[in-house]
């Protein structure tokens, strides 16, 4: 019980209070956390088998698909068994440099799930306006490098993050109100100059999210328009039905994400408790329903979860 003996003044170690405000109901807290946890990881390891033991689900939305769920399982580990130890054993600590790598991690795979959300837009563009040209413009190994791609660019735009931080002095007083390491958090910890590190965070947050928000926004105005010109209603339906799971993943990634952050930074009225538990489901129910919403929306790969699943 190590978490228990820490003291704040220990210039090595942060404490993590979990739920600031809600200390006695952690325990109770910690069964939607471990249930939300349990279910999103199920779903998206039973997504990962599927595609990968399924030959004819080796296409480029499915290796998407892959990809958002491997973003959705890191992101959920990296948070979730840190935030139960808090609530069940009382293990608050966490070295400066475990708190660094954290934050490091959870950024990049944020940006990272951005770029893939980017790329599931084109795809869909691609599938829609270009359907006779889908096979050649967007192949498996061309999704692979666009995914390796939005990868080495959030550890670019992230690794200044920890780096800036780790020259920075910490204040005596090392408590960070959250389960889990945030850089706007640490950042407020520190005692010099953090000018620099907010305004980089903060182009970050709308340089980097909002050029990937606008390419989506461009790639569905151009579908909606590609749409409309349609003369099947049929047709209409069925084009709008292949992007409706995808908009509406979008919307639970940016939404409270945006809002996070400006509540973050501006919010002061509003109780520290409600932005730590919605920093929390931002990362714990988008896990959970993203393979759910693909499996209800998605015939072909509802069918193949099925042959699994349903098995004597």
């Amino acid at each position: 019980m190590a978490g228990i003996n820490l003291t704040p003044s220990d210039p090595s170690t942060f404490i993590l209070l979990g739920i600031s405000g809600l200390e006695s109901a952690h325990e109770w807290i910690s069964i939607p956390f471990g249930i939300l946890y349990i279910i999103g990881l199920s779903g998206n390891v039973t997504l990962l088998f599927v595609v990968g033991k399924e030959q004819t689900l080796h296409k480029p939305m499915y290796l998407l698909f892959c990809m958002l769920s491997l973003t959705d399982i890191a992101t959920s580990t990296l948070v979730v068994p840190k935030a139960l130890c808090i609530f069940w054993f009382n293990l608050k600590g966490i070295t400066v440099g475990g708190c660094l790598t954290q934050m490091f991690f959870l950024h990049t795979i944020s940006i990272t799930q951005s770029a893939v959300l980017v790329i599931m837009a084109f795809d869909r563009y691609v599938a829609i306006c270009s359907p006779l040209r889908y096979t050649t413009i967007l192949t498996n190994g061309r999704i692979a490098k666009l995914g390796l791609v939005g990868f080495l660019r959030a550890v670019l735009f992230i690794l200044p993050l920890p780096l800036l931080l780790s020259r920075q002095p910490f204040c005596a007083n090392h408590i960070i109100p959250n389960t889990y390491c945030e850089h706007i958090t640490v950042v407020k910890m520190s005692c010099g100059d953090i000018t620099v590190n907010k305004m980089y965070g903060l182009v970050i947050a709308f340089v980097v999210i909002g050029l990937d928000l606008a390419l989506i926004v461009l790639s569905y105005g151009l579908i909606i328009r590609a749409v409309l010109r349609i003369p099947s209603t049929k047709a209409h339906q069925k084009a709008l039905n292949t992007c409706t799971a995808h908009m509406f993943v979008m919307l639970m990634y940016y939404t409270p994400g945006l809002f996070s952050i400006l509540t973050n930074r501006f919010g002061k009225g509003i109780a520290p408790y409600s932005h730590i538990i919605l920093s929390n489901l931002y990362l714990l129910v988008p896990p959970m329903l993203n393979p759910i919403i693909y499996g209800v929306k998605n015939k072909e790969l509802r069918d193949k979860v099925g042959k699994y699943t349903c098995r004597s």
